[in-house]
C-alpha cells in the first residue's frame, strides 16, 4: 500500500506568469514542494553514498517498532503526446503528474490493521485534455481494512482481508492495483486468500469497486478533493484457483462476476456479466524457454450504451486471448525474445448481442504500452501480433523494445481505446503499426530509480480515413518518470 499529502497553497505575480492562461499551476500544491524535498533528500543520499536498507527511510526516521510498516513513495511524471488519436483532444499535450502513496499496516498476529492514503494530481494538461479519472484522484484513502491471518494445516496459510483495499489477481488483465498509471482500481468488501505449501493458491472474492471522483472536467482539472464511493448498484465476485507445477509452470482457472444497476444519478450499461477464463504460464528464467497463455470468455447481459433512454438488454458473447512465448539467453545482457498476439473481441452492431469485451478493472501497460495521455490500445476490438526485446544492461538497469502490428476486430465498432470509429466499416479494418521503448535504472537501491519510455503509431488506413479520425499525422509520445521510496 501507499498515499499522499497536499494542501493549495497561494502564489504571488511571479509564479502566476511563468503558467499560460487557463492551465494550472504546479506551484499551487504543497506536493511539488514535498517533491523537491524528497527528491533533494535522495540525491544527497546518492552524495553519499548510502545504501538503503528494506525498513526504509521513514521507518528508521519515526523508529518503527516491530510489527509496525510504514511505506510512502512519490513518483513524479513529465509527459507529452503529438499528433492526437482521439476525437475531440487536445492535438498536442504535456502534463506534469505526481503521485504520492503513503501505507501503514500494524501486524499484531494473527490481527491486522492498516490503510493508505493516494494522492494523484495532475498539472499544465490543456482544457481539452484527454485527462480524466485514470490522472486525478486527490487525497483519497484507497485502504482502510482489518485482517485475520492463520494457518489451516499441512503448512498452508490463509488470510481474510475486509473492508477497503486493492488487490491484484492472477495476470493483473482482469483485476489489478495499477503501477504506471497515476490512479488505482480499489474495492470495497472482503476477500479470501490461502496459500498452499507446493505453491498453489486460492482467492474468494466479493467486492464494491470504488467510483474515483470527482468525474467532471471541472473537478479534473482542478485536481478537487472528493472522497470515492462505493455502491451496491456495483459489485464484483469470484474466483481464482492456481494450481502449481503443471506443464513445468502453472495453471490457473478463474470466474468473476458484475453486477451493475442503472440509476437516475448514474447512468450506465446495466452490466450483468460473468467472465470465466483459463491461463498457463511459465515465469521467464535465465536459460530456458517461457510462455503465457490466457483465454476468458464473457457473457450475461448489458446495454450498448449508458444513455437514460436505452432500456435494452443485449445478451453479451466476448472474449479475449493472449499468447506470449519467450525465451532468456544466458551471457552478460540476459536478452529476453518473445513473440506476442492478443485479440479481443469488438461489438458487431447486429442489434441483438453485445460482442465487445469488457477487461473489467485490469492493468495493460505490460501488455500493449503506456498509458497516461497516450493508451491508444487495450483490451477490446484489437487483433495485434508484435515482438518484444528486453535486455538487462547491468544489475541496476534494463530496457525494452516491442513492436505491435494493429487492427480491428470489429470494422463497426471503436478502435480499441482510440474512440475513433466508422459504423459503416468502409475504413477498413488495419489501424497501424506502433513501437514503444523503455529505460529503467537504480539511481539508489530501495530509495531513487527513473523510468523512461517513447512510442510511436503510425497510423493505418482505418485511423486515417474514419469519419471522425482527427487529421493529426502519426502520434508520438513520451515520459519520464522519477519514483523516491521513503
Amino acid at each position: 500500500m501507499p498515499a499522499c499529502l497536499s494542501v493549495p497553497v497561494k502564489s504571488g505575480p511571479v509564479l502566476s506568469a511563468l503558467v499560460p492562461e487557463g492551465r494550472k499551476s504546479l506551484f499551487h500544491s504543497t506536493s511539488f514542494v514535498t517533491l523537491l524535498g524528497f527528491v533533494g533528500g535522495g540525491l544527497l543520499l546518492a552524495g553519499q553514498g548510502t545504501t538503503a536498507h528494506a525498513e526504509g527511510l521513514l521507518e528508521r526516521a519515526v523508529g518503527a517498532p516491530e510489527g509496525l510498516t510504514i511505506k510512502g513513495e512519490v513518483r513524479a511524471r513529465v509527459e507529452g503526446i503529438d499528433g492526437q488519436f482521439r476525437p475531440n483532444a487536445a492535438q498536442d499535450d504535456a502534463m506534469f503528474s505526481l503521485k504520492t502513496t503513503l501505507q501503514v499496516e500494524y501486524d499484531g498476529g494473527p490481527w491486522r490493521i492498516g490503510g493508505e492514503l493516494w494522492d494523484g494530481r495532475a498539472y499544465g494538461e490543456k482544457s481539452n485534455s484527454s485527462a480524466g479519472t485514470s490522472e486525478v484522484d486527490a487525497m483519497e484513502m484507497v485502504q482502510a481494512y482489518v485482517g485475520l491471518d492463520f494457518g489451516l494445516g499441512g503448512g498452508s496459510k490463509a488470510q481474510v482481508t475486509a473492508g477497503r483495499f486493492t488487490m491484484n489477481l492472477g495476470s493483473r488483465r482482469l483485476i489489478a492495483r495499477q503501477a504506471f498509471r497515476n490512479t488505482t482500481n480499489a474495492y470495497t468488501g472482503v476477500n479470501f486468500q490461502w496459500k498452499g505449501r507446493g505453491g498453489d493458491q486460492l482467492t474468494l472474492l466479493w467486492a464494491m469497486p470504488q467510483l474515483r471522483l470527482p468525474d467532471d472536467s471541472e473537478g479534473i482539472h482542478d485536481n478537487s478533493i472528493k472522497w470515492d464511493q462505493e455502491t451496491s448498484d456495483l459489485q464484483l465476485f469470484g474466483a481464482s484457483l492456481t494450481k502449481a507445477r503443471v506443464f513445468g509452470g502453472s495453471l490457473e482457472l478463474y470466474g468473476y462476476g458484475l453486477a451493475e444497476r442503472d440509476s437516475a444519478d448514474r447512468p450506465t450499461r446495466n452490466r450483468h456479466i460473468f467472465t470465466p477464463g483459463l491461463r498457463a504460464y511459465r515465469a521467464p528464467k535465465k536459460g530456458r524457454v517461457d510462455y503465457d497463455i490466457e483465454g476468458a470468455y464473457q457473457f450475461g447481459r448489458a446495454r450498448a450504451t449508458t444513455a437514460p433512454t436505452d432500456r435494452t438488454d443485449l445478451d453479451v458473447s466476448a472474449y479475449f486471448i493472449h499468447a506470449e512465448a519467450g525465451r532468456t539467453f544466458t551471457g552478460g545482457w540476459q536478452p529476453r525474445l518473445s513473440l506476442d498476439f492478443d485479440i479481443a473481441s469488438g461489438d458487431r452492431r447486429n442489434g441483438r448481442t453485445y460482442n465487445r469485451f469488457d477487461t473489467l478493472f485490469g492493468a495493460r501497460r505490460f501488455d500493449f504500452g503506456p498509458t497516461g495521455l497516450y493508451g491508444a490500445v487495450g483490451r477490446f476490438n484489437t487483433i495485434s501480433g508484435g515482438a518484444r526485446v528486453e535486455v538487462k544492461a547491468d544489475a541496476k538497469s534494463d530496457v525494452m523494445v516491442m513492436y505491435r502490428a494493429l487492427w480491428l476486430d470489429s470494422k463497426t465498432d471503436s478502435f480499441s481505446n482510440t474512440g475513433v470509429r466508422d459504423a459503416s466499416g468502409r475504413s477498413g479494418s488495419f489501424a497501424g503499426n506502433q513501437v514503444e521503448a523503455r529505460y529503467r535504472r537504480t539511481l539508489i537501491p530501495e530509495v531513487l530509480r527513473v523510468d523512461t519510455g517513447v512510442a510511436y503509431l503510425a497510423k493505418g488506413r482505418f485511423l486515417k480515413d474514419a469519419p471522425n479520425a482527427p487529421a493529426t499525422g502519426d502520434t508520438k509520445y513520451g515520459y519520464i518518470d522519477l519514483y523516491f521510496d521513503f
